[in-house]
């Protein structure tokens, strides 16, 4: 079942939004050469101290840690720790959450180490998260799960790779609701599966997390030993870019974002949702 959220509610998920764009804004000034994954853990832990709020990542299903810091061919959920330093030319990708009052928030994004990054990987970076937000601008009333995972996937194959070849969209993990917990129905792949069907209609006071996954390489990923780190079975960097997203009846609201998304909707001439706490 889709939990579909009141206006109320959708304010509520925003006050969690705000704190994860500060925890990213935060670690986003920590990750230099030298920091270590750890070091950015315990920023992010300040960040929900300072803002009285909880972490919906630390102990979930057993997780040690307050956020996902996942480097070069780490997809997601890497664990932070003291031995993981990072070099100038990594790309690294930080996974936040937050709960306010009940209500969670929960993004991503990848940020460049230090400097003399290769132009495939600046563009791997830059396809993934133009990715998310085509798939964001797919969030309209009307419109089915399936068309955001259309849009994801369709912005992707049309962008030519460096070196030739195609970009893989990482086929074992996605997007999914988001409200009261974390991790919600609906599933939300970011490539089409006939199969699937069509998915839910888009109605006023759905939440998507919508998390585009790729690497430049395969789509296949492994679990390391920890039951927790995943990465490219090919050893290929990824990106990972990630936004909660609520539906209104005015439009989408990117909750995440400490815009709302305003400027980037209105490059797909959308207009976004206005902020409830503004």
């Amino acid at each position: 079942m889709v939990q579909i959220k009141t206006p109320e509610q959708i304010a509520k998920m925003r006050e969690a939004g705000l704190v994860v764009a500060a925890i990213h804004a935060a670690t986003r000034e920590a990750a230099v050469p030298g920091a270590t994954t750890k070091d950015l853990d315990e920023v992010a832990r300040k960040v929900l101290a300072e803002h009285g709020a909880k972490s919906n990542f630390l102990g979930y299903g057993g997780f040690p840690a307050t956020i996902c810091t996942s480097a070069n061919e780490v997809v997601v959920h890497g664990i932070p720790d003291e031995k993981t330093v990072l070099k100038d030319g990594d790309i690294i990708s930080i996974d936040a959450g937050a709960i306010v009052d009940g209500w969670h928030g929960d993004a991503a994004y990848t940020a460049f180490v230090g400097s003399g990054h290769a132009p495939e990987l600046i563009e791997l970076s830059r396809v993934t998260e133009e990715s998310m937000w085509a798939g964001i601008a797919a969030m309209k009333l009307g419109n089915r799960l399936v068309d955001v995972s259309r849009a994801i996937e369709t912005y992707i194959r049309r962008q030519p790779k460096p070196g030739g070849g195609k970009y893989g969209i990482i086929e074992d993990y996605g997007g999914h609701g988001i409200g009261t917990e974390m991790h919600m129905d609906p599933h939300l792949l970011n490539y089409v599966e006939r199969k699937r069907g069509k998915g839910p209609k888009l109605v006023p006071g759905f939440c998507l997390a919508i998390e585009p996954m790729v690497s430049l390489g395969t789509p296949k990923t492994d679990v390391l030993e920890d039951d927790w780190t995943v990465i490219t079975t090919d050893g290929t960097w990824s990106s990972h870019w990630e936004h909660s997203v609520a539906l209104t009846a005015e439009g989408p609201l990117v909750l995440t974002a400490p815009d709302g998304g305003k400027a980037k909707l209105a490059e797909y001439g959308i207009t976004a949702a206005p902020d409830p706490l503004a």
